[in-house]
């Protein structure tokens, strides 16, 4: 492979610029992930403290083994939904090494409204068990949750039962499910535990029911309290709910990672096999903050961001002179072998034939792809319709959507349109998706989209016989900019979870690497030759 040749100037004043700039959004980042990180601030964690209970991300922190990362997932899901009343929809979900072993954590966070279920805490759920079936991630729930929060009923229902059903499925998949109940589990949150392979309940706190003590006076006439109708010692010795009985918080995860040590879950040999040792880009991937320009009408050189991404800066570019304005190449990341594409402009006909090319090679010798997407869009007008645009980049969104091997996609700029279906954008189900905090992500750019509906209204009141009204038009096209401009933001994105979570550029290797070796849990080494659908030559 060929070292790639960086032509960045740490201390030009465009990259010091750009790294300002960059630095800006990273601190904006860090700002709203510590309001999301606190949960229920001082006063929920007061209550924990006096209680004598860990707080839920200290609860994760001492279940994972020492001094190894933890990727968490969508941390800034229902930022400004819900009236900011679920920070981080309620809920801490990521990947980590328990005993050894790569697991999906789900906790609930019970210092925000006791850890009331909302419809994005939900989705949020069903994400990460999307993950944990793709990567066949043992699934760690600590569990502590007040139930669904009933204003929401509408919107959390269905969504509440795919959860168990998931939960049911995985397990039917060889794909163990573990429970930690800390405290309250009432009504549907009960089958997070019900629907568990291993189940350790807290002795004194935990307290899983159907139906809690209010409820079961209402409806039946009948008094308990939540140790007789629902406590670890009544499901330990009675219902046989619960496996395992744990004095405290700490005790409770001090059995978790004893029963993930038990389990045995090695990676399959053939993805191990491709594995070689790893190296550190010979680019500083501390100079990622200064590739971007801070106007993002300035073009840039994805080979900037590879360089400082791959193992050794080592990159075999495939086609180099054909169809630039995609850059394709086979390269290593943390030992791992990758197929990597990159946009360096607007995709026209000759770069989508070049794409459905090399994923077609990527999936013939079983290898991941990564997307780095800055995409305003493909290539419009009379030519390039007449070349046949539409029919090309048709294969290359074929090859994208059928591709078996797995799919990481960073949005590092821009990410527009169909450009954004072509790159493996959300839609086409990549295995993580994440971006960059200067993203953006929309049908289209709003300064496009105020120009296409200001021709739009000019040419409609033309057919009517009017003269345009200039003033009208012009109001129109500021609200689309500024609802565009709204809506194409990496924030207003992340908290719908249209991607897994916006990174510091300089964790993408990181984030990346987990991805990567989570991947090869599952033997996607070994399965029969690839089928795509029909391509139109």
């Amino acid at each position: 492979m060929t070292l790639i040749k960086s032509s960045l100037s740490p201390r030009s004043t465009d990259y010091l610029a750009n790294r300002a700039a960059m630095q800006a959004l990273i601190d904006e980042l860090a700002e709203r992930q510590a309001r999301a990180a606190a949960g229920g601030g001082e006063r929920g964690a007061r209550k924990f403290r006096e209680a004598g209970k860990l707080l839920p991300r200290e609860r994760v922190e001492m279940l994972l083994d020492p001094a190894t990362p933890f990727l968490e997932l969508s941390p800034l899901a229902a930022e400004g939904l819900y009236n900011d009343e679920s920070p981080a929809a309620s809920q801490i979900t990521g990947i980590g090494r328990v005993s050894g072993v790569e697991c999906l954590i789900f906790a609930n966070d019970a210092t925000v409204k006791g850890g009331a279920v909302y419809p994005m805490t939900l989705q949020k759920t069903l994400r990460a068990q999307q993950i944990a079936f793709e990567n066949r991630l043992p699934c760690i729930s600590l569990v502590e949750s007040a139930g669904a929060n009933l204003l929401y009923q509408d919107e959390v229902f269905i969504l509440g039962g795919r959860t168990f059903a998931n939960q049911a499925r995985l397990s039917a998949a060889g794909i163990p499910q573990i429970s930690l109940v800390f405290g309250s589990s009432t009504a549907g949150g009960a089958y997070i535990p019900g629907m568990s392979d291993y189940v350790v309940m807290v002795r004194g706190r935990a307290a899983v029911y159907l139906g809690g003590p209010p409820l079961v006076k209402m409806a039946i006439g009948e008094e308990a309290d939540d140790e007789t109708l629902g406590g670890a010692e009544m499901h330990a010795r009675v219902s046989g709910l619960s496996d395992y009985t744990a004095e405290d918080d700490a005790d409770a995860l001090r059995l978790g990672r004893l029963i993930l040590s038990h389990l045995g879950r090695p990676k399959p040999a053939a993805g191990l096999a491709r594995r070689v040792a790893p190296e550190p880009p010979a680019c500083d991937p501390d100079e990622l903050l200064g590739v971007i320009p801070a106007d993002p009408r300035i073009p840039f050189d994805i080979r900037e961001i590879i360089a400082r991404l791959v193992d050794g800066s080592r990159f075999l570019e495939f086609k180099p002179d054909y169809g630039p304005t995609l850059i394709c190449g086979h390269a290593h990341l943390d030992g791992w072998p990758v197929g990597i594409l990159g946009n360096n402009g607007v995709l026209f006909s000759e770069s989508a034939n070049k794409a459905a090319q090399f994923i077609q090679l990527c999936n013939q010798t079983r290898t991941p792809l990564i997307y780095l997407q800055n995409i305003t869009g493909f290539m419009v007008g009379t030519q390039h319709e007449r070349e046949g645009i539409i029919k090309h980049g048709s294969k290359m969104l074929n090859a994208v959507a059928t591709s078996t091997v797995p799919q990481f996609t960073v949005i590092v700029g821009g990410s527009y349109g169909a450009g954004n279906y072509a790159m493996c954008g959300r839609a086409l189900d990549p295995r993580f998706l994440w971006a960059w905090p200067n993203s953006r992500v929309a049908v289209m750019g709003g300064e496009q989209a105020a120009g296409v509906l200001g021709i739009v209204q000019t040419e409609q009141a033309r057919k009517r016989g009017q003269e345009p009204d200039a003033n009208r038009i012009a109001m129109t096209q500021m609200m689309t900019r500024q609802k565009f401009e709204q809506e194409s933001s990496p924030w207003y994105a992340t908290a719908r979870l249209w991607d897994d979570g916006v990174l510091d550029p300089r964790d993408t290797r990181m984030a990346l690497s987990i991805g990567l070796s989570v991947a090869h849990n599952a033997d996607f080494i070994s399965p029969g030759p690839p089928h795509y659908g029909v391509f139109r030559m």
